[in-house]
């Protein structure tokens, strides 16, 4: 680059300079012309100059004897404006074109070596041209007889040598050399300063490397899975690839490049993680959108140097399907367990049907059958379990009522279920209906009242069109602290190790200590509000019981199901959808 830029520099002083040479060796040829016209016009309008030409040609031949001419006063008058004018040659000839005055005695009676036509017809002329002298600057005057302005009796050639013109010339040109000699030192040091600041901004990288680097950077920003973010040092976005365009909702991920990294609308932890960047900084998990991401972030240090001189890189990957893996493991389980406590049931209720006919009680049998269909094949410790009619519902729910016995809270189902169709979206159902039934399982167990209890209500509904599932969680606990709720919600709020504390550091004693798991509730409602429903606190409950009330809305979560033996649960369905 810098021997580039140099001949650059050097082309455009040499053409600068040679353009300007030219044109004040014209400019000098043009001033030579002029002065050689001017003394051949005060030559050829002296009068005794066109007296004695006119002599000359009124003599005969003999008067064109050249001894006789080198005598004479032409050639005396022309010698000594020549020597006066330091012209090369002051040249006198008649009407035919024979030479009286030339500075070679020689020449004398001979033709001029030059077209003498202009002149003799009574026509200036200027020019360059070679005689018997070389290559001269020279002028030609017609010789008007003593009285006359029209009669042409001979012409004057004045000429000044091309070596004088050449001088003059390097007289001039050497202040133009000694300035394109100055110019081509500052570009020198220009371009050589120029390289510098070149190299290090490219890191010493020649074109060729960078525009490598940058098709290996294209390959793989689109070849990997992940999101990739590239911050400068001065905090702007400089990459950002098509996954983390996806990620983060951005349809036109290109558009964020160059700017501030607080005006991009990054998820909020971002700057967190580029202050304690470090090869060993952990991860982030946060909810953006439909999308569970992991935030690390990287500090980009050239070799053998401490500060973030290149910026950082942040990556972002996507959780969500393996937390959907987990949702769908989470019900198989819950499926599974139920169908092992229902075999272990089944084979219990058939001895005791096989040990009643065994003994020949017929009615006795008849009625634990009936018992038995009125009851469903399976019990519970969830009480009022067969208010629910949704197989998925009722294994979930019951599988969670045996993980809240074993942990002394008794799981209810609220006399006003009511649940006609069918669950079509279990993994967003199981993690809504998880996490707030778990949510106020931990909080019933913390609460300081005698009796531990979580209710569960479900009812469904078509109004609008499509089948919600609307869900409502009450517990036993000592509620909520404080009347703002929002909190709550936010990322980052856990029970783990203790009260939760809001991701500000403000330390709100208690608020989420029984309803918060970090990411469980802020992902319920993202889950809820992407399908168009909520979920929201309806009641913050009251120290000593009974505690919070959560409600949820999942749209388009059920469809239609005949489900046998509704018909006496109408008017609480009414009841509880209004």
């Amino acid at each position: 680059m810098m021997l580039l830029h140099l001949a650059v520099v050097a082309l455009v002083v040499a053409m600068c300079g040679g353009v300007y040479g030219w044109l004040t060796y014209e400019r000098l040829g043009r001033d030579a012309e002029d002065q050689a016209l001017a003394i051949a016009r005060a030559v050829a309008g002296t009068d005794d100059i066109r007296e004695a030409v006119a002599e000359v040609a009124a003599g005969g031949p003999e008067a064109l004897d050249p001894e006789a001419l080198a005598r004479g006063p032409l050639q005396a008058d022309a010698e000594d404006v020549r020597r006066r004018t330091q012209a090369l040659f002051v040249v006198i000839y008649d009407e035919d074109g024979l030479r009286l005055a030339h500075p070679n005695p020689a020449q004398l009676g001979q033709r001029v070596s030059t077209d003498p036509s202009e002149p003799l017809a009574g026509r200036e002329f200027t020019g360059q041209a070679r005689g018997t002298l070389g290559r001269s600057a020279r002028a030609k005057v017609p010789v008007y007889a003593p009285g006359s302005s029209t009669e042409v009796i001979g012409g004057v050639n004045v000429g000044f040598s091309r070596a004088d013109v050449f001088a003059s010339l390097e007289e001039d040109i050497a202040p133009v050399a000694a300035t394109a000699v100055l110019a081509l030192g500052l570009g020198a040091a220009a371009s050589a300063a120029i390289a510098r600041r070149l190299k290090r901004l490219t890191l010493g990288l020649e074109p060729e490397e960078i525009v490598t680097l940058a098709q290996d950077q294209e390959a793989v920003l689109r070849g990997v899975d992940e999101g990739v973010i590239g911050v400068s040092p001065d905090r702007r976005i400089t990459v950002v690839n098509r996954e983390a365009g996806r990620l983060l909702g951005v349809a036109d991920p290109a558009r964020l490049v160059g700017l501030p990294l607080d005006a991009a609308g990054l998820p909020e932890s971002v700057p967190a993680l580029l202050a304690e960047a470090t090869p060993a900084s952990p991860a982030v998990e946060q909810v953006v959108g439909p999308h569970v991401l992991i935030l690390s972030a990287r500090a980009v240090r050239p070799a053998g140097t401490s500060p973030p001189d290149l910026g950082w890189v942040v990556l972002l990957r996507d959780r969500t399907e393996l937390q959907s893996l987990t949702r769908q493991l989470d019900a198989v389980g819950a499926l599974s367990t139920a169908l092992r406590a229902q075999r272990h049931e089944f084979a219990n209720r058939l001895h005791t049907i096989s040990g009643l006919l065994g003994i020949g009680e017929v009615e006795e049998a008849r009625r634990y059958v009936a018992e038995v269909t009125e009851t469903g094949p399976l019990t519970y410790p969830a009480e009022q379990a067969e208010l629910l009619r949704d197989p998925y519902l009722q294994a979930f729910l019951g599988a969670k009522s045996v993980e809240a016995a074993e942990r002394g809270v008794t799981l209810r189902i609220g006399a006003e279920t009511l649940v006609r169709g069918q669950v079509v979206d279990p993994q967003d159902v199981t993690t809504v209906i998880g996490n707030l039934v778990d949510n106020a399982v931990r909080a019933a167990v913390q609460g300081t009242g005698a009796e531990r209890w979580v209710e569960v209500e479900l009812l469904d509904d078509w109004s609008d069109g499509e089948g919600t599932l609307h869900l409502v969680v009450a517990d036993s606990g000592d509620g909520l602290p404080t009347a703002e709720t929002e909190p709550i919600f936010a990322q980052g709020w856990s029970t783990a190790g203790g009260p939760g504390v809001p991701p500000d550091g403000t330390g709100a004693a208690g608020l989420g200590a029984a309803h918060g798991r970090g990411f469980g509730l802020s992902l319920s409602r993202e889950l809820a509000r992407r399908r168009g429903g909520d979920v929201w606190v309806a009641d913050q409950g009251r120290p000593g019981g009974p505690g919070a009330v959560f409600c949820a809305r999942l749209p388009g979560t059920v469809v239609r199901a005949a489900v046998p033996g509704t018909a006496g649960h109408g008017n609480a369905g009414a009841k509880g959808a209004g």
